[in-house]
């Protein structure tokens, strides 16, 4: 079998003039202009500094979203920046490793109170109970 070739694209200036009569009559006389006919000076400085804004918003985004991998736990690069002087407020314990770090952050205690009162019950945790006396002396 022979090859088909079937192009838009032509050569043919009357090929290409009636495909612009056709996109105009079905979209409008502007879909068919040179994209620089209404350009000048005052636009091109106002797109070059929209694009600029556009950069330095996309640039902090980054930088606020930059994660870092913590024993599967993707935390902040930004909660590395920071000295760990927080101490736990169920045991007392002062931070000592990033895990502690991420855990009083997100849930209000250290690591090991972490595994002890609320891994596996973030619920009960989170609608604000925490360990009395009895609790810590059991667990």
């Amino acid at each position: 079998m022979g090859r088909i070739e079937y192009s838009i694209m032509s050569d043919d200036p009357n090929h290409i003039a009636a495909l612009e009569k056709a996109i105009s009559d079905k979209y409008g006389d502007d879909t068919i202009q040179n994209p620089k006919a209404n350009w000048d000076e005052g636009k091109e400085k106002e797109y070059l500094a929209q694009m600029k804004e556009l950069y330095q918003k996309v640039k902090k985004n980054d930088q606020w979203q930059e994660k870092i991998d913590l024993n599967g736990i993707k935390v902040s690069k930004k909660l590395f920046n920071r000295d760990s002087t927080k101490c736990c407020p169920v045991c007392g314990s002062f931070a000592r490793k990033a895990k502690d770090d991420v855990c009083l952050i997100k849930f209000d205690c250290c690591e090991t109170c972490f595994e002890k009162y609320v891994d596996g019950r973030e619920e009960r945790w989170i609608e604000g109970w925490r360990p009395n006396e009895n609790n810590k002396n059991r667990s």
